[in-house]
C-alpha cells in the first residue's frame, strides 16, 4: 500500500533539512549549557517549509528554513567611582572593587592591601608623600 503523501523530513533534500536541524540543535543546546544564561528561559527551534509549485501545479519547489530562539547573555553590573584629580583637574574613574567606597581590602590574588579600586596601598601612601598632602584637621 502506498500513502498518498510520502515525504520524510529527515529525509528531505537528501538528508540536509536533518542536517541543518542537527546544527542549529547544537547551538541551542550549548547556549542551554552556558553559565552566561538564564537556566530556565524557554528555547526554541523553528522550521519552515516553504512550498511553490509550478503553473501546472506538478512540480513544487521546496525551501526549508530552521531558526532557533536562545537565551541572551545576562547581564553583569558593577560600580565606578568617579572624581576630578585636583592637582590636574583630569576626570577619572575606576572600579570599585572593595565593595564599599573608601574601604580598603586584602586582594585574593596576591594577598596585598589595596585600595578601594585596587591599587596597592603602599603605592599610594608613596605618591601621597611626594605630593605633601596637608591635614586641615590637624592641629597645630
Amino acid at each position: 500500500m502506498t500513502k498518498e503523501i510520502d515525504i520524510q523530513l529527515s529525509e528531505l533534500a537528501q538528508g540536509a533539512v536533518q542536517e541543518k536541524l542537527n546544527g542549529e540543535l547544537t547551538k541551542l543546546f550549548k547556549n542551554i549549557h552556558d553559565p552566561n544564561t538564564s537556566a530556565t528561559a524557554k528555547r526554541g527551534a523553528t522550521i519552515k517549509l516553504d512550498f511553490k509549485p509550478d503553473e501546472n501545479r506538478q512540480v513544487v519547489a521546496v525551501t526549508c528554513d530552521i531558526s532557533i530562539k536562545t537565551a541572551p547573555v545576562e547581564g553583569v553590573a558593577t560600580t565606578v567611582l568617579t572624581g576630578k584629580d585636583l592637582d590636574t583637574g583630569k576626570i577619572e574613574a575606576h572600579e570599585l572593587k572593595s565593595g564599599t567606597p573608601g574601604q580598603t581590602f586584602i586582594d585574593p590574588n596576591d594577598g596585598k592591601v589595596k585600595t578601594d579600586t585596587g591599587e596597592p596601598v603602599d603605592v599610594v601612601e608613596k605618591e601621597m608623600q611626594k605630593r605633601k598632602v596637608i591635614d586641615l584637621q590637624k592641629r597645630g
